[in-house]
């Protein structure tokens, strides 16, 4: 029952979005995250540190306080984005949309190479998914951390097929499922900037050690496909989507060595795109190890 409850909540709250006017829900949606930012000490000391990872450990007290506020308030003003596209038809996708780069993408793609884009949890990365799918032509699958309760998770699969894009759940099956998903044509869609399990890769990342996945290089190395770097930035009313030149991705060596080259290429364009707009950079978890110790660091001292 409570399963329900939860899902059903999501359901009702994407139906109230679609129907506010857009600069009346973007505002209220920046103000309530802004608010909701204030509470839950942990989260927010949690990504005073991403923070200052990127714009430097000299970033303190009012302007730390307002840059953290910009990352809820931008993580708020993701999610009524997102949850207004099912309701949206291609013609204002596609005006609310602009790129750079994307040529990358449609070289690859009509290459018959394949292509694999590699995101940080940066921006508003489920339009540019639905512009890719719905205007462009691309079917499009994501690779998903799975939700609980399960319920909610199917959920979101279902809402995401509305706009565009197959969700494939991280496990032990989606390795497959995403190789059977680019022989079908699919543009690979994967989240790389936090490891949650798996094979991973020790790379420095914003000047500390931490782990990212392995799956983009290796489904790179093994299939071919183009591995292209990109983010999705939020702007006042859509999206502008930046892909970067694939990573080279050929063998040179022994296959481990060749996956740690890759993902550490990887890590450097991620710092790039990330530091181009920190404040919608929503990594809201644990992503270094001492983010789980709570010492160290560099917003220590």
């Amino acid at each position: 029952m409570a399963a329900r409850s939860v899902a059903l909540g999501y359901r009702l709250g994407s139906k109230a979005v679609q129907v506010v006017p857009w600069r009346i829900g973007q505002a209220a949606s920046r103000g309530l995250g802004r608010v909701a930012g204030r509470f839950g000490s942990d989260r927010r000391r949690l990504v005073e540190r991403h923070v200052r990872r990127v714009r430097g450990a000299g970033l303190t007290g009012s302007d730390l306080r307002r840059a953290v506020d910009d990352v809820f308030a931008s993580y708020a003003n993701y999610w009524f984005q997102s949850l207004r596209l099912p309701a949206m038809d291609p013609d204002e996708i596609d005006a609310g949309f602009t790129e750079e780069g994307f040529d990358h993408v449609v070289e690859a793609q009509e290459s018959g190479r394949g292509v694999i884009l590699a995101m940080p949890h940066l921006g508003g990365w489920d339009w540019a998914g639905s512009w890719v799918s719905r205007v462009v032509g691309f079917p499009v699958a994501a690779v998903v951390e799975p939700l609980e309760p399960p319920e909610l998770f199917e959920w979101f699969r279902d809402y995401r097929r509305s706009y565009g894009i197959e969700v494939i759940a991280l496990g032990p099956e989606a390795g497959g499922e995403v190789q059977r998903a680019l022989r079908e044509g699919a543009v690979i869609a994967l989240l790389s900037d936090r490891h949650v399990g798996g094979g991973g890769v020790e790379v420095e990342f914003f000047g500390e050690v931490t782990t990212l996945p392995a799956g983009p290089a290796i489904l790179a190395l093994r299939t071919g496909a183009a591995l292209i770097p990109a983010a999705t930035y939020i702007r006042r009313r859509g999206c502008h989507g930046v892909a970067r030149p694939p990573i080279p991705a050929e063998r040179e060596g022994r296959f481990r060595e060749d996956v740690v080259r890759v993902t550490r290429a990887l890590a450097a364009e991620f710092e790039d795109l990330i530091r181009a707009e920190p404040e919608q950079w929503h990594l809201l978890q644990p992503n270094w190890p001492s983010d789980h110790v709570g010492a160290g660091g560099p917003d220590e001292g």
